[in-house]
C-alpha cells in the first residue's frame, strides 16, 4: 500500500510542476518585457531632458542638432551648464542594456528620419529603439516598442 501511495504523490507532484513551469517562464518573459519598456522610457525622458535644457539655453548645443543631443554619450557624459562656471548636467547615469538583446547598443532615430526607419542619420537623435527581433507576448515587436 505505501508503494502505491508514494507513487500516486509522485505524479501528483509531477502534474503540478509540469503545470508550474510555464508560469515561470512567462514570468521572466514578462519581466524582461517590463524592464525594456522601463529602460526606453529613461532613454526617451533623458532626451527629452536635454531638450528642454537646450531650449532654455541651459546648455550650449550646435545651432544645426536642433537642441536634439548627438548620440547617447552625450546624455551620460553630460555638457557644462551656460551659467554654471566648471558644473556639468548629465541625463543618464548610464546606458541601460537591452534585455533582449543583452547589449547596450540601441537603435536610433534622428529628428529627419522617418519614423519608423531602421537607420540613423548620425546625429540629432530623437528616438531609441530595441535591436531586438523577436515578438512580445502581446503580438508586437520589441523594435516597435
Amino acid at each position: 500500500m505505501t508503494l502505491i501511495e508514494l507513487i500516486i504523490a509522485c505524479g501528483v507532484l509531477l502534474v503540478l510542476s509540469s503545470a508550474a513551469l510555464p508560469i515561470a517562464r512567462f514570468t521572466v518573459i514578462r519581466q524582461r518585457e517590463e524592464l525594456l519598456r522601463s529602460d526606453l522610457q529613461d532613454i526617451r525622458d533623458a532626451i527629452d531632458r536635454y531638450k528642454d535644457a537646450a531650449d532654455n539655453l541651459k546648455i550650449r548645443v550646435p545651432a544645426d542638432s536642433q537642441n536634439y543631443p548627438p548620440d547617447l554619450d552625450t546624455l551620460v557624459n553630460g555638457l557644462p551648464l551656460t551659467n554654471g562656471g566648471d558644473k556639468r548636467i548629465r541625463f543618464l547615469r548610464s546606458i541601460p542594456v537591452d534585455p533582449m538583446t543583452g547589449k547596450a547598443d540601441w537603435g536610433l532615430r534622428g529628428i529627419s528620419d522617418d519614423y519608423d526607419s531602421t537607420t540613423w542619420n548620425g546625429k540629432n537623435v530623437f528616438d531609441a529603439y530595441s535591436k531586438s527581433t523577436g515578438t512580445a507576448m502581446n503580438g508586437t515587436k520589441y523594435s516597435d516598442w
